[in-house]
């Protein structure tokens, strides 16, 4: 049930002393204009226990744990650079294989992460969404949010691999926690379409999968945006990633001058998908009571 909590407030009679009793009545949002955005900071304590709960889950009762964070991304990077840099011979800007595309791997591997547990995150915790009130909205919030951790155990590979091959990083590092942000701003806006429709049409976990493999080779993980036709580029910027993956290889290796058209239609995107993802997810969430 799409709620919000309104204190309807009865004091009792002054000459008993006694404290005021206050009633909460739960009531359904209309129209889309609660998004009730203050109620994320009152529950911002339920949002951080979320996160935990996620990263103890993920890495409980397993051998080597957090390391899982830097064996995926980094098998990852050794099969496309046999397979792309050295089979196929896909152009790096001149720089090697192994580091560009293992500096698009950060942020894709997280937005893949993102997108595959705040999709599926509404059915995993529809127990707790029929028993107590809260905003839903916190849920794909929590689970866009603690893949942040693998992504910055990921990055000291990245560091160590910059100072193997000499590669210092100019001023253009210091931007790089805004395309980061574009990312969790992209995996967010997914996840407010897909965690409500997963709900609804449960075969939606199914798709999710195929969704992530298409979207890969729709982004320049293993190529770089210098390949596409100059005509196809504007539509190829209507990918979200394609600006975030252009970013962190503009700010962290230095080659070139940054993609801002590439950037801007990017974020341009990401900001209507979001908007437009919240307003879907506040409408679909009076029904999530009655799915889950």
């Amino acid at each position: 049930m799409n709620t919000t909590a309104t204190p309807l407030i009865e004091s009792s009679s002054p000459a008993t002393g006694a404290s005021a009793d206050y009633t909460v009545v739960i009531r359904p949002s209309k129209g889309f204009s609660k998004l009730d955005l203050v109620a994320l900071w009152e529950f911002r304590e339920l949002f951080y226990f979320l996160v935990w709960r996620d990263v103890k889950i993920r890495y409980k009762q397993t051998i080597i744990g957090a390391a899982w964070a830097i064996i995926q991304p980094v098998m990852t990077m050794v099969i496309f650079t046999v397979i792309f840099g050295n089979f196929a011979k896909i152009p790096s800007d001149g720089l090697p294989y192994t580091i560009f595309s293992y500096t698009a791997l950060l942020p894709w591997n997280y937005f893949s992460q993102a997108i595959a547990r705040s999709g599926d995150s509404l059915v995993g915790d529809a127990n707790l969404i029929k028993k107590v009130y809260f905003p839903r909205l916190i849920i794909p919030l929590a689970s866009v949010s603690s893949p942040l951790v693998d992504f910055f155990i990921s990055f000291l590979v990245l560091l160590a691999m910059l100072a193997w091959f000499g590669i210092a990083p100019g001023w253009g590092v210091l931007v790089l926690p805004l395309f980061l942000v574009l990312a969790f701003m992209t995996a967010l806006a997914v996840g407010l379409w897909l965690s409500p429709l997963n709900a609804r049409y449960r075969d939606i976990r199914y798709a999710i999968p195929f969704l992530i493999q298409l979207w890969m080779y729709a982004s320049p993980v293993v190529y770089s945006v210098s390949l596409v036709p100059e005509k196809w580029r504007p539509i190829f910027s209507l990918n979200p990633l394609a600006g975030v993956i252009e970013g962190f290889r503009w700010a962290l290796l230095g080659k070139g001058d940054p993609a801002i058209g590439t950037i801007m239609i990017s974020a341009c995107v990401v900001l209507m998908s979001l908007l437009g993802g919240m307003f879907f997810f506040k409408r679909m969430e009076r029904y999530f009571a009655d799915v889950l």
